[in-house]
């Protein structure tokens, strides 16, 4: 743990031993910069993030009211803005993480300009993502430790020993910014190896959790889109393994990997996997493949391909482009067969990708996977891919109508209608809404709840706002009454956006290194003064 006085004392040792030529040095300077650089590398990240979120899962396994949240950010002063939000009104960042998504970095990261969900922007924007956001929240930290510094020489030069104890205690006491990411990897983008190098630069970068789905790699779509294409269990888990040599090769032996399935709305497979043994996984896979029972070698033509399952052959259903269809209604039962697989050969956590946020949907299939792991703990992707307004008011619906209450004022194809947004049923709904993660945290094994792209629309939202009114009549005052007048009232630190990129920082240091003749840009001169 760090000790402001300590540090200082450690400092002034080794300096005095140096002899005259390090007399500009000043031990205390030293101290201040190391409390703003206390994570050197990526990987310091990495095992300070995985020590939280390993802590975070066991409390979780002792009460599922400790689960934990994230949101998604696709630059760094957004995820910097969510901590320091953080921090500001709940006063730590305890079970908040952030969120790195994959989507997002094709819509928003690559050089190719905007690209859908599938895997087709540069692999290496992922980790360069990563290493953004630990920059932007490493200032977070220096920026609110540079404050308290400031307030420390104030207090000093008053002789104001209780304010100035005080201080240091917060000091020492400091929470960090640095908070455990959850990065996407997608489906790997290439082979095994090509996971592991992948997931070497991200570890590296600073990532202590590896989000990997089951999706081919190069026919990856998004988890709310059609068309989806799974690979053998052999296949994933052997990413899965790629994955936890990469994080052990690097010492970060608490790295967490997070296992996601697509297979609730994949209904294709790319390849039948060869069994080795009776009930292994592979027949298992092998078993929802759909097709026609073939009793003859005359009912075959050239190129169709023949597989056994249990007492019979069939014929596997293959489309022209040479993809193998699974039976229907079997999305299930395959999802539970790929969590148990995964969380009994490697994998920590679950992500079971849904096509709308039902928690006894989730339950359904948790408690299955329970029987037989126990410990069995969710990531759930509260996405904005659903209308949950629709889907909630259509949930309260049916239940209504299951009890038998009168519903002649609802019209269910139309409840997203704003006509409604005031009746009982929308209120309810509302609730419901409210209520989500905590009821399926307790109810469907959810340790993590994690919105993947909520700064994509908010930013659409607001910025449609502000140019609506900007370029009409309101003029400047869109900006200064929606804005600026808004950052103030609220007490938002980026309303004073040059000490947010570095300024004050910037000037300490030059205190530090010119002394007296140091040429500072926060004098009275200044226009954030106005902001004081």
């Amino acid at each position: 743990m760090f000790n402001y006085r300590t540090e200082t004392a450690n400092i002034n040792e080794f300096v005095s031993k140096q002899g005259q030529s390090w007399n500009a040095i000043n031990p205390e300077c030293v101290a201040r910069m190391r409390a703003q650089n206390r994570f050197q590398t990526g990987l310091d990240i990495a095992r300070y993030t995985a020590k939280i979120m390993r802590e975070d899962m066991a409390a979780y396994d002792q009460d599922p009211a400790n689960y934990t949240q994230s949101l998604g950010c696709w630059h760094g002063f957004i995820g910097q803005q969510k901590m320091i939000s953080v921090k500001k009104h709940f006063g730590d960042t305890k079970g908040r993480y952030l969120y790195l998504s994959g989507w997002m970095v094709a819509a928003m990261r690559s050089e190719f300009g905007p690209l859908p969900d599938q895997s087709m922007h540069e692999k290496t924007s992922v980790p360069a993502l990563i290493e953004e956001l630990y920059q932007f929240l490493k200032q977070a930290d220096a920026r609110e430790l540079n404050h308290l510094f400031v307030d420390l020489d104030k207090a000093e030069a008053a002789g104001d020993n209780i304010k100035e104890q005080a201080i240091r205690n917060k000091i020492d006491a400091f929470q960090t910014h640095v908070v455990p990411i959850i990065a996407d990897i997608d489906a790997g983008f290439g082979n095994e190896e090509a996971t592991y190098l992948l997931a070497k630069k991200m570890i590296e970068a600073g990532a202590c959790c590896i989000q990997l789905e089951n999706q081919v790699s190069d026919a990856k779509q998004c988890g709310h889109q059609d068309g989806k294409v799974t690979v053998p269990h052999e296949d994933f888990l052997a990413k899965i393994n790629a994955v936890r040599y990469a994080f052990m090769e690097l010492g970060v032996e608490e790295g967490v990997i997070v296992a996601r399935t697509d297979s609730l709305g994949a209904g294709l497979t790319q390849k039948i996997p060869v069994s080795q043994n009776t009930g292994d996984l592979a027949e298992q896979y092998n078993a929802f493949i759909d097709g026609l029972e073939v009793t003859s070698i005359d009912e075959l033509q050239s190129g169709d391909l023949v597989l056994r399952q249990t007492d019979k052959l069939i014929k596997p259903t293959r489309l022209a482009n040479g993809l193998i269809r699974f039976k229907p209604n079997t999305g299930e039962d395959r999802v539970v067969l790929d969590c148990i697989a995964s969380l009994q050969q490697g994998a920590d956590l679950l992500w079971i990708e849904t096509e709308k946020p039902h928690v006894g949907q989730i339950a359904n299939m948790v408690n299955r996977i329970r029987e037989v792991v126990p410990n069995a703990k969710l990531v759930y992707n509260n996405s904005p891919s659903f209308n949950w307004t629709l889907n909630f008011r259509q949930q309260t619906f049916d239940t209504w109508a299951e009890q038998g209450k009168d519903l002649s004022e609802y019209n269910r194809d139309n409840l997203m209608s704003a006509q409604y947004d005031e009746t009982t049923l929308a209120i309810e709904a509302d609730q419901k809404i409210q209520s989500f993660q905590r009821d399926s945290a307790k109810q469907a094994g959810i340790f993590h709840h994690l919105i993947t792209l909520p700064t994509y629309h908010t930013a659409a939202l607001s910025t449609d706002n502000l140019a609506k009114d900007y370029y009409g009549e309101q003029g400047m005052l869109a900006y200064v009454k929606g804005v600026q007048r808004q950052e103030i009232r609220q007490g938002l630190a980026c309303v004073k956006h040059q000490d947010m990129s570095g300024s004050n920082i910037g000037d300490e240091h030059k205190g530090y290194f010119s002394g007296e003749q140091a040429l500072k840009a926060g004098g009275k001169d200044n226009t954030m003064n106005q902001f004081s």
